[in-house]
């Protein structure tokens, strides 16, 4: 059961090891874009290229889904940025067991947006954990976890792509491990806990009040969706690609400072960031030299 990328390399790595993949789970094909086509989940499109059954229930829960798993009679269930959460009725039908592949060191960040959290809170290192799924929030007992640094040249796209990497590797050995009898099952320490919330589209907003630093986090953090943006003149402006600098100075918060060929320079807590790379409604991503050639940006504007 997976949905997102984070889910095709374990889901490759799985029939590249292989194993009898009997039905691939994911979400039903939404409307997206302009034109409000519909999309595959990127599950779908790698198990078609595999050659693999699809099942795409509304809801995972319904009678249909559990009789469907069930005629299956799986070895193991496995679930990775699925998006729903399974009932204990589909909790005891795998023979072996259900593994959950979950993009943080649990129990720090249990939920929805690990890696997306990690970052925006500046930490320099997250991983990948197994863990036996149970009926709680993540928090099952971990099978084996593996560290990934985060890099300053991270977002959360490129950290996505490496955990889904790691991901895939200690799921194949997970199921080793349990099969073979040697899986040893740590408890989580709840006290340790910590949550990543449902990422929406008001998380985007940047807070000029903020440190230089946390902005920077921020703007990594949220790639490619909700995406970093603040209002010109009502107009909502994502924000692609910043520098930063640290100073003192004096004047008021989420100000345009002045413009220069590096960008156009927003007052923060600590310092000035620099806005690089932006959008406005309707236009295209630009660098701000070449927004400027046909358009005007104020200096002294409180964004």
């Amino acid at each position: 059961m997976g949905t997102s990328e984070f889910a095709v390399k374990p889901l490759r790595k799985l029939n590249e090891a292989g194993h009898d993949i009997a039905l691939v789970i994911t979400q039903p094909d939404k409307r997206k874009g302009r034109g409000k086509f519909f999309q595959c989940s990127p599950v779908k499109i790698a198990a078609n290229e595999l050659g693999l059954d699809v099942y795409q229930p509304i809801n995972i829960n319904s009678s249909e889904s559990i009789e469907t798993i069930t005629k299956i009679k799986p070895d193991f269930l496995v679930v990775i940025a699925y998006g729903q959460i399974l009932k204990m009725e589909l909790l005891n039908i795998a023979k072996y067991e259900n593994i959950n592949i979950h993009a943080s060191l649990l129990p720090k960040y249990r939920g929805a947006a690990p890696i997306n959290w990690a970052i925006a809170n500046g930490e320099t290192v997250t991983g990948v954990t197994s863990m036996k799924i149970t009926k709680g929030l993540d928090s099952g007992p971990i099978l084996l976890q593996r560290e990934v640094p985060i890099l300053d040249s991270d977002d959360s796209i490129s950290l996505s792509d490496k955990l889904s990497k790691v991901g895939a590797e200690i799921l194949i050995e997970t199921i080793n491990l349990i099969i073979s009898g040697k899986a040893v099952y740590i408890e989580q320490d709840n006290s340790l806990s910590s949550y990543a919330p449902m990422l929406t589209k008001e998380i985007g907003k940047i807070d000029w009040s903020w440190d230089v630093i946390k902005i920077k986090n921020h703007i990594r953090a949220f790639k490619p969706w909700p995406g970093s943006y603040f209002y010109y003149d009502d107009q909502i402006v994502k924000v692609n690609n910043i520098d930063t600098v640290e100073m003192s100075h004096d004047v008021v918060v989420g100000t345009i400072h002045k413009i220069d060929n590096n960008g156009i320079w927003v007052a923060a807590k600590n310092g000035f960031v620099i806005v690089k790379e932006f959008q406005f409604p309707g236009k295209k991503m630009m660098q701000t030299s070449e927004y400027l050639r046909g358009n005007r940006i104020e200096i002294g504007k409180i964004v």
